[in-house]
């Protein structure tokens, strides 16, 4: 029996689907107002860590939509509690639910470890309908540091009694593979945009239904 964890956001939940749903009224500049939202939300993490301080992730997620509502003057900024509605609800990606299920349903156990709090979480994963095909939802909340900190990665180690070797992580985002390697997982890059390589080679799929080889 295997071990799979799954970063949530960018892995199992499409990031960008709050965005997508509204794109025409977002405007021409709707993509770009996405990708700043992203790069924003994931720099707070880090430099938070870095400084030893700890704001939630749903608060560090409205504090980037501002950002990035300010950086793109055409997108209007009276949407974004539409936005943000939006992004507690994220599609989750067509292969995420068929990959989960055929996991259980071979008696693999599997689990989230997640940046997001535990109420975005839950949100998440009953808006996509995913609680019957995972384990356990890990969120760093508890530690109050955010991914890469090898301390998050522990939790999942702590939950399932195991060594980090025995845990498949996966996960879209290339530090968050990176910080599960370091730690002594097995550690599993999805590359679905055919990103290069970074940090070194890893072990990577184009999709999660390539997982299920593994199982």
């Amino acid at each position: 029996m295997s071990i799979f964890v799954f970063d949530a956001y960018g892995t199992l939940f499409d990031v960008h689907a709050a965005i997508a749903r509204h794109r025409a009224a977002a405007g021409p500049d709707a993509d770009r107002l996405s990708e700043i939202w992203r790069a924003k939300q994931l720099e707070y993490t880090w430099t938070l860590t870095l400084a030893g301080s700890y704001v939630d992730f749903w608060t560090l997620t409205e504090r980037a939509l501002d950002f990035a509502l300010a950086r793109v003057p055409s997108a209007d900024a009276r949407l974004r509690a539409r936005y943000l509605d939006a992004y507690r609800t994220l599609d989750a990606y067509p292969d995420a639910r068929d990959t989960l299920r055929v996991l259980k349903a071979r008696n693999q156990r599997t689990a989230i470890l997640s940046n997001g709090t535990p109420a975005m979480l839950a949100t998440a994963v009953d808006a996509a309908e995913l609680s019957l095909d995972v384990d356990a939802i890990l969120s760093v909340d508890v530690l109050r540091v955010y991914k890469p900190r090898p301390e998050v990665y522990r939790l999942a180690c702590d939950f399932f009694r195991v060594a980090p070797g025995e845990i498949v992580f996966v996960s879209s985002n290339r530090w968050d593979v990176m910080g599960a390697d370091a730690f002594g997982m097995r550690a599993i890059w999805v590359n679905r945009t055919n990103l290069p390589e970074e940090y070194g080679s890893t072990a990577r799929v184009a999709g999660l239904t390539e997982l299920i080889s593994l199982a």
